[in-house]
């Protein structure tokens, strides 16, 4: 019968092992995946500065060109010039490490109303096209770096929950079984002594 015991929990131990490595092996996967996607973000991180910075200053043209269109050919005028279709963006997904993710995006603008009115009309329009061009591609990027850095912060959370939580876990667990090992091994020796007359 004790024979029995100490198989149970001679697997139970090589259980908790396998268990043990996998966990150990996870939290190494875990931590190289946090470095790959900290390169990915500093990546990501410069294109939407540069996108959002690229976007502010069309938009800010396109301001200008707007004040002056008001001006010179009124609210009607730019009212009429407005194209009937809206714009339309095609996103392009991709992604890397199981997060999927945008990695380039296309604005899709309608086709220009006829011409009329002043030149800074014509500006007016061509910057507020270009703007939302860029305006189109900052938020592409943003949404990138954003997705990113929360694979980022949930990838942190389970590495602390394996590292902090599971593994110390299993090594207690590990650590109750071989001593109860130990014993059942000291216990069947004493037995096997004992039956043979040696103590």
């Amino acid at each position: 019968m004790s024979g029995f015991r100490s198989g149970g929990s001679r697997a139970e131990k090589a259980d908790v092992e396998r268990r043990l490595a996998t966990a150990t092996r996870g939290a190494e996967l875990l931590d190289r995946k946090q470095r790959i996607l900290r390169l990915a973000i500093d990546g990501l991180q410069e294109e939407a500065d540069a996108a959002r910075l690229a976007w502010e200053q069309a938009a800010a043209e396109a301001a200008v060109w707007l004040k002056r269109a008001a001006g010179l050919d009124g609210e009607d005028r730019i009212a009429q010039s407005a194209p009937a279709e809206p714009a339309a963006v095609q996103v392009r997904w991709g992604g890397a490490m199981g997060i999927s993710y945008p990695e380039g995006s296309e604005c899709l603008l309608p086709a220009q109303s006829p011409g009329g009115g002043s030149s800074a009309l014509a500006f007016a329009a061509a910057s507020h096209r270009a703007a939302l061009e860029a305006a189109v591609a900052a938020a592409s990027a943003g949404r990138a770096l954003q997705l990113v850095s929360a694979e980022l912060a949930s990838t942190r959370t389970r590495q602390r929950a394996v590292e902090n939580r599971w593994i110390p876990n299993l090594q207690d667990q590990l650590g109750r079984i071989e001593r109860k090992v130990a014993e059942q091994e000291l216990e069947e020796s004493l037995r096997l002594r004992w039956s043979a007359g040696i103590i």
